[in-house]
Protein backbone atom coordinates (compact mmCIF):
# COMPACT_ATOMS: atom_id res chain seq x y z
CA UNK A 1 0.00 0.00 0.00
CA UNK A 2 1.39 3.35 -1.09
CA UNK A 3 1.19 5.58 1.72
CA UNK A 4 1.59 9.84 1.86
CA UNK A 5 4.08 10.97 4.59
CA UNK A 6 0.53 12.39 6.47
CA UNK A 7 -0.64 8.50 6.39
CA UNK A 8 2.61 7.66 8.14
CA UNK A 9 2.40 10.70 10.36
CA UNK A 10 -1.31 9.34 11.52
CA UNK A 11 -0.27 5.34 12.63
CA UNK A 12 0.72 6.24 15.87
CA UNK A 13 1.33 9.39 18.34
CA UNK A 14 5.06 8.68 18.36
CA UNK A 15 7.89 7.59 15.74
CA UNK A 16 10.16 5.35 17.77
CA UNK A 17 13.75 7.14 16.62
CA UNK A 18 15.95 3.93 16.43
CA UNK A 19 19.80 3.61 16.31
CA UNK A 20 20.37 -0.10 16.07
CA UNK A 21 23.66 -1.74 16.03
CA UNK A 22 23.35 -5.63 14.88
CA UNK A 23 21.28 -6.52 12.49
CA UNK A 24 20.06 -9.44 15.03
CA UNK A 25 18.31 -6.68 16.96
CA UNK A 26 16.31 -5.52 14.43
CA UNK A 27 13.39 -8.31 14.01
CA UNK A 28 12.62 -8.85 17.37
CA UNK A 29 12.46 -5.02 18.19
CA UNK A 30 10.24 -4.21 15.22
CA UNK A 31 8.02 -7.07 16.57
CA UNK A 32 7.93 -5.68 19.78
CA UNK A 33 7.23 -1.90 18.70
CA UNK A 34 4.44 -3.51 16.52
CA UNK A 35 3.11 -5.33 19.14
CA UNK A 36 2.81 -2.11 21.06
CA UNK A 37 1.18 -0.21 18.97
CA UNK A 38 3.92 1.80 17.14
CA UNK A 39 4.26 -0.03 13.36
CA UNK A 40 6.34 3.51 11.94
CA UNK A 41 9.98 3.10 12.69
CA UNK A 42 12.67 5.46 11.74
CA UNK A 43 15.93 3.38 11.35
CA UNK A 44 18.85 5.88 11.87
CA UNK A 45 21.19 5.72 9.07
CA UNK A 46 23.57 6.73 12.04
CA UNK A 47 25.69 2.62 12.48
CA UNK A 48 27.08 0.52 9.50
CA UNK A 49 24.42 -2.25 10.19
CA UNK A 50 21.71 0.52 9.35
CA UNK A 51 20.68 -0.40 6.11
CA UNK A 52 20.45 -4.44 6.71
CA UNK A 53 18.54 -3.61 9.82
CA UNK A 54 15.94 -1.59 7.48
CA UNK A 55 15.99 -4.78 4.91
CA UNK A 56 15.24 -7.15 8.39
CA UNK A 57 12.49 -4.73 10.07
CA UNK A 58 10.94 -4.56 6.37
CA UNK A 59 9.96 -8.18 6.45
CA UNK A 60 8.28 -7.73 9.60
CA UNK A 61 4.23 -7.83 9.07
CA UNK A 62 2.28 -4.44 10.47
CA UNK A 63 5.71 -2.43 10.11
CA UNK A 64 6.29 0.70 8.14
CA UNK A 65 9.59 1.26 8.19
CA UNK A 66 11.70 4.60 7.05
CA UNK A 67 15.13 5.79 7.33
CA UNK A 68 16.18 8.80 9.25
CA UNK A 69 19.11 10.75 9.60
CA UNK A 70 19.26 10.92 5.49
CA UNK A 71 21.31 13.15 4.18
CA UNK A 72 21.50 13.60 0.70
CA UNK A 73 20.22 11.74 -2.78
CA UNK A 74 22.98 8.90 -2.37
CA UNK A 75 21.82 7.84 1.02
CA UNK A 76 17.92 8.23 0.08
CA UNK A 77 18.20 5.35 -2.87
CA UNK A 78 20.21 3.47 -0.53
CA UNK A 79 17.51 3.84 1.99
CA UNK A 80 14.77 3.01 -0.36
CA UNK A 81 16.58 -0.02 -2.34
CA UNK A 82 16.87 -1.52 1.38
CA UNK A 83 12.92 -0.63 1.62
CA UNK A 84 12.34 1.74 3.32
CA UNK A 85 8.99 3.40 2.88
CA UNK A 86 9.41 6.75 4.35
CA UNK A 87 12.16 9.28 4.39
CA UNK A 88 13.55 11.77 7.81
CA UNK A 89 16.54 14.24 7.35
CA UNK A 90 17.72 16.21 10.43
CA UNK A 91 17.81 19.24 7.39
CA UNK A 92 16.29 20.63 3.85
CA UNK A 93 18.87 21.00 1.01
CA UNK A 94 17.51 21.63 -2.58
CA UNK A 95 18.80 18.50 -3.79
CA UNK A 96 17.34 16.09 -0.85
CA UNK A 97 14.69 17.26 -0.88
CA UNK A 98 14.27 17.23 -5.26
CA UNK A 99 15.22 13.98 -4.59
CA UNK A 100 12.93 13.07 -2.78
CA UNK A 101 10.33 14.56 -4.45
CA UNK A 102 11.09 12.75 -7.55
CA UNK A 103 11.14 9.67 -6.32
CA UNK A 104 7.55 9.70 -4.83
CA UNK A 105 8.39 8.79 -1.25
CA UNK A 106 6.91 10.29 1.88
CA UNK A 107 9.68 12.70 2.92
CA UNK A 108 10.41 14.28 6.80
CA UNK A 109 12.93 17.19 6.58
CA UNK A 110 14.27 18.41 9.08
CA UNK A 111 13.11 22.67 10.34
CA UNK A 112 14.05 24.79 12.34
CA UNK A 113 13.00 28.32 11.30
CA UNK A 114 10.67 29.89 8.92
CA UNK A 115 12.93 30.03 6.51
CA UNK A 116 13.24 26.40 6.62
CA UNK A 117 9.77 25.39 6.49
CA UNK A 118 9.45 28.21 3.45
CA UNK A 119 12.24 26.71 1.68
CA UNK A 120 9.65 23.53 1.67
CA UNK A 121 6.73 24.80 1.39
CA UNK A 122 8.12 26.52 -2.09
CA UNK A 123 8.75 22.76 -2.76
CA UNK A 124 5.40 21.63 -2.64
CA UNK A 125 5.99 20.07 0.83
CA UNK A 126 3.78 20.84 3.94
CA UNK A 127 5.02 18.38 6.24
CA UNK A 128 8.44 18.40 8.65
CA UNK A 129 10.01 17.10 11.55
CA UNK A 130 11.07 19.94 13.73
CA UNK A 131 14.52 19.34 15.16
CA UNK A 132 16.16 19.50 17.19
CA UNK A 133 13.03 20.33 19.31
CA UNK A 134 13.76 21.03 22.98
CA UNK A 135 17.13 23.05 21.96
CA UNK A 136 15.47 24.89 19.03
CA UNK A 137 13.17 26.83 21.40
CA UNK A 138 10.71 23.99 22.10
CA UNK A 139 7.27 24.22 22.22
CA UNK A 140 7.25 28.03 22.88
CA UNK A 141 9.13 28.48 19.13
CA UNK A 142 7.46 26.18 17.18
CA UNK A 143 4.18 27.67 18.75
CA UNK A 144 5.40 31.09 16.82
CA UNK A 145 6.36 29.18 13.64
CA UNK A 146 3.21 27.80 13.92
CA UNK A 147 1.04 30.59 13.45
CA UNK A 148 2.14 32.44 10.57
CA UNK A 149 2.64 29.00 8.74
CA UNK A 150 -0.39 28.01 9.63
CA UNK A 151 -0.74 25.44 6.46
CA UNK A 152 2.43 23.36 7.74
CA UNK A 153 2.22 20.31 10.07
CA UNK A 154 4.84 18.92 12.42
CA UNK A 155 6.87 15.83 14.09
CA UNK A 156 8.81 17.30 16.86
CA UNK A 157 11.80 15.13 17.28
CA UNK A 158 15.20 15.57 19.36
CA UNK A 159 14.79 15.86 23.58
CA UNK A 160 11.46 14.58 23.23
CA UNK A 161 10.64 12.66 26.50
CA UNK A 162 7.10 10.43 27.74
CA UNK A 163 6.51 12.79 29.75
CA UNK A 164 7.05 16.60 27.59
CA UNK A 165 5.16 14.11 24.70
CA UNK A 166 1.39 15.00 25.53
CA UNK A 167 2.33 18.99 25.60
CA UNK A 168 3.26 18.55 21.63
CA UNK A 169 0.90 16.41 21.15
CA UNK A 170 -2.46 18.71 21.85
CA UNK A 171 -1.14 21.13 19.57
CA UNK A 172 -2.96 21.21 16.42
CA UNK A 173 -0.15 21.61 14.31
CA UNK A 174 1.33 18.54 15.45
CA UNK A 175 0.39 15.16 14.07
CA UNK A 176 2.91 12.85 15.96
CA UNK A 177 6.46 13.09 17.96
CA UNK A 178 9.80 11.32 17.04
CA UNK A 179 11.28 9.15 20.30
CA UNK A 180 14.23 8.00 21.42
CA UNK A 181 13.38 6.90 24.89
CA UNK A 182 11.32 4.07 23.14
CA UNK A 183 14.30 1.85 23.47
CA UNK A 184 15.95 2.47 26.10
CA UNK A 185 19.73 2.40 26.03
CA UNK A 186 21.87 -0.75 27.10
CA UNK A 187 21.14 -4.49 26.57
CA UNK A 188 18.08 -4.58 24.25
CA UNK A 189 15.31 -5.50 26.51
CA UNK A 190 12.31 -7.00 24.21
CA UNK A 191 9.45 -7.05 27.15
CA UNK A 192 10.64 -3.17 28.07
CA UNK A 193 10.66 -2.16 24.53
CA UNK A 194 6.77 -3.59 24.04
CA UNK A 195 5.33 -2.09 27.26
CA UNK A 196 7.19 1.60 26.73
CA UNK A 197 5.73 1.32 22.70
CA UNK A 198 2.47 0.57 24.53
CA UNK A 199 2.40 3.66 26.46
CA UNK A 200 3.32 5.96 23.92
CA UNK A 201 0.57 4.65 21.64
CA UNK A 202 -1.85 5.17 24.19
CA UNK A 203 -1.03 9.18 24.06
CA UNK A 204 -3.77 11.30 23.28
CA UNK A 205 -3.41 13.74 20.45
Amino acid sequence: MTLSVSDVMELAPVIPVLVVDHVDDAVPIAQALVAGGLPALEVTLRTPAALDVIRAMAQVEGAVVGAGTVLNPAQLDAAMAAGARFIVSPGLTEPLGRAAIDAGIPFLPGTATAADIMRGMDMGLSHFKFFPAATSGGLPALKALAAPLHTARFCPTGGITAQSAPEWLAQPFVKCVGGSWIIPKGPVDIAAIEALAREAAALPR
